[in-house]
């Protein structure tokens, strides 16, 4: 690394090194509330923003959810942001009440300091997700400062992504040759290496929990542009292995589901979510007794 690229990190390791402990991580507090912060995209949006709180409701459980979100941010933007302690993220937090606020120009380090975060989440870019030479360089040093600043206890979470759909024109997808099954194979062996080497706590599935759905009647009628998810059972399905990751139990799709998911689409999605948890690197064919939905976007 060049000297102009070393200076602001080593004053930025210099302010951590003074720093009391409460600046950095922020203050302590009781109580039995999940704190969950991605450092994301637009595919943690999709998966942490909507309907993740509302299954935590169902099931009596309290959650506080936080995103650092930069649409199409890969690993080494995030490397780069932090090494420049850059004011560069829209934070997305949805409270225990399930009010939502936006604050802009926020850092990394400002966000770690706003709660007492029991999970922080890590993911890849989509176009590169299945790529694992990108992770390698950007991954070690995020790991290495949130290992630094980060309180004893806390978690880390690798997001697995998943494959666009077949029609999906994102350029992107001529990364795989264009090829869902391709992505989704590369996606899987990526994200193994990451959670092995990198020493992740937990791994969210939600490629595996998407791909297994598509063995449904749902198809690939899951995204709403070939690669974000569909608004409403899209969604649904990552937010419900993100539930079952979290708690280890199964989403209460019977308690809750969103109004425009049919009861026999929130059954996959709970399906589909536990079979990803279980075996989150191979795909597992849902079977259900179902009249089809209509796939509202």
């Amino acid at each position: 690394m060049i000297m102009s690229k070393q200076k602001p990190l080593l004053f930025f390791i210099l302010f951590l090194l003074i720093a009391p402990l409460s600046m950095v991580y922020g203050q302590s507090t009781a109580g039995d509330t999940l704190r969950v912060l991605a450092i994301g995209n637009s595919f943690s949006e999709d998966a942490l923003e909507q309907y993740l709180h509302e299954l935590a409701d169902a099931a009596g459980k309290k959650i506080l959810i936080g995103n650092l979100y930069i649409g199409g941010a890969p690993l080494s933007l995030h490397w780069e942001n932090i090494q420049g302690n850059k004011n560069a993220y829209s934070y997305r937090k949805i409270a225990v009440d399930g009010s939502k606020s936006t604050t802009a120009n926020i850092s990394i380090l400002t966000a770690l300091q706003n709660e007492p975060w029991d999970y922080i989440s890590i993911q890849q870019a989509s176009p590169l997700s299945g790529q694992y030479e990108t992770y390698t360089e950007p991954l070690t040093g995020i790991k290495h400062f949130l290992d630094s600043v980060d309180a004893p206890g806390v978690k880390y979470i690798w997001h697995q992504t998943w494959a666009y759909a077949p029609n999906s024109t994102h350029p992107g997808f001529a990364n795989y040759g264009k090829d869902q099954q391709q992505m989704y194979k590369n996606i899987m062996k990526a994200s193994a290496q990451a959670k092995k080497r990198f020493h992740f706590d937990v791994l969210v599935p939600s490629g595996t929990a998407i791909q297994n759905a598509r063995t449904t009647f749902l198809g690939d009628n899951l995204t709403r542009d070939g690669y974000h998810l569909n608004l409403q059972i899209g969604r649904f399905i990552a937010a419900c292995t993100w539930f079952e990751s979290l708690f280890r139990e199964e989403a209460p799709t019977e308690r809750y589901r969103p109004e425009k998911v049919s009861a026999e689409a929130a059954e996959i999605a709970k399906q589909a979510a536990h079979a990803a948890v279980r075996h989150p690197f191979k795909t597992t064919k849902i079977k259900v007794d179902k009249q089809e939905p209509v796939i509202e976007q």
